[in-house]
């Protein structure tokens, strides 16, 4: 785990980033937060699911561990969270 946030803000004033308690994102006023995936546990198979939000048939990534699917989350949507990619 690092302690690297990055949020990006279009034009509008709407930010974007993966939710972190690094900074306390209350401070800028009020929250709308959305989750870039769903993450439930497949009875069926007996692993965790990672799926697109906009479409729940649309699997991502599957683990026995519902950390790995946040980890893969994490990898998936902040790639480089220190900056240093070329």
């Amino acid at each position: 785990m690092h302690n690297c946030a990055v949020l990006c803000f279009t034009p509008d004033g709407d930010g974007h980033g993966l939710y972190t308690e690094v900074i306390d994102l209350q401070t800028l006023g009020s929250l709308a937060i959305r989750r870039a995936t769903v993450i439930e546990f497949n009875i069926g198979t007996q692993l965790w699911e990672v799926r697109h939000p906009d479409d729940p048939r649309a699997v991502l990534f599957t683990h026995r561990s519902r950390q790995a699917c946040l980890d893969w989350e994490r990898l998936c949507f902040d790639p480089d969270p220190t900056g240093d990619a070329p």
